[in-house]
């Protein structure tokens, strides 16, 4: 058991370091995992972009406003109630999004050259595994 902590304590200590050198403009890890989403879902509002992500409407209120003034996001009232704003990411945004892509080919050609076809599979199948229970606790505990 203690090899397999280990094992999963430097794979995270990889994966950030990765992040590091592809984060050309110095966002925050929470910056990043923001417009990912916003990305992925085109428009939210932040109850449930603080939900999806795991972090605290105050943070996630400062990474928005941080990501307001980069122009990477805009926000707009919601028409049934102007107090909610919805969030989505503009042009700036992807593009930001699209180079930090391009440079996690990296990451990606490494794992196909470092595992088997089988194994590739086997991997993708048990960090999937990993990462679903981890958000659901994540999830179920914010609730």
């Amino acid at each position: 058991m203690e090899k397999l902590k280990t094992a999963l304590i430097d794979l995270q200590c990889e994966m950030v370091a990765q992040r590091n050198i592809v984060n050309p403009d110095n966002i925050s890890w929470l910056q990043y995992d923001i417009l990912y989403q916003l990305n992925k879902q085109k428009q939210i509002l932040p109850s449930a972009l603080s939900t999806t992500i795991g972090t605290s409407r105050t943070k996630l209120s400062k990474a928005l406003k941080e990501l307001k003034i980069l122009d990477y996001i805009c926000q707009y009232p919601n028409k049934l109630d102007g107090r909610e704003l919805y969030t989505s990411i503009t042009k700036k945004g992807k593009d930001l999004l699209d180079n930090i892509s391009k440079k996690h080919n990296y990451l990606y050609e490494t794992t196909l050259q470092s595992l088997s076809k089988e194994e590739q599979i086997k991997f993708e199948e048990l960090a999937n595994k990993v990462s679903n229970a981890l958000k659901e606790k994540r999830v179920n505990t914010n609730e």
